[in-house]
């Protein structure tokens, strides 16, 4: 498996991964699947903002997985901190391609200039995300409940931060 960008070429693929999220978990709160033409915006408009959109990528050339960092907040005192978004298809849960693809996010966030990585996991019931994410560094900084209404019921979101390079560093900005 190699962890790569994004190219034009990958774009049904992620949104495919996508849309098995959208229509069957709770990662993400959206419940209509975007289109492929919405799919390929929301990809430019990560890579027009310099920031890291990637693919997890089989030897056959399988797209099993996608993570990308987006602006957490669009004020500019928030210019430095950024939130990740990760999903997987199915066929590759528990082998690790999580885990590779988001270390090598975080080593893109940093080199990019990111001080500090949010992750809003949707549904507190989603142990593997929170797991993972608590793999690679993050900690939880807390929960909001019952703010998103899918699959007929309430879930919550998990607010998780790791930080990067110099994090918090008040000499360096």
């Amino acid at each position: 498996m190699r962890i790569r960008d994004v190219t034009a070429t990958d774009v049904a693929a992620v949104t495919d991964i996508y849309a098995h999220h959208v229509r069957h978990g709770t990662g993400t709160f959206e419940l209509v699947p975007p289109a492929i033409t919405e799919m390929a915006s929301r990809i430019t408009a990560v890579i027009e903002a310099q920031l890291p959109f990637l693919v997890a990528e089989y030897d056959d050339g399988a797209i099993v997985g996608f993570a990308y960092a987006g602006p957490y907040r669009p004020r500019p005192a928030y210019q430095r901190t950024v939130e990740d978004s990760i999903y997987l298809s199915p066929d590759a849960f528990g082998r690790g391609v999580g885990t590779q693809l988001l270390n090598a996010l975080l080593h893109r966030c940093e080199a990019w200039g990111a001080r500090q990585v949010i992750a809003v996991i949707g549904d507190s019931a989603n142990v593997a995300s929170v797991r993972l994410h608590e793999k690679c560094g993050f900690t939880v900084v807390g929960t909001f409940r019952d703010v998103g209404w899918k699959h007929n019921r309430w879930l919550d979101t998990v607010l998780m931060q790791r930080s990067l390079g110099l994090g918090s560093d008040p000499e360096r900005p």
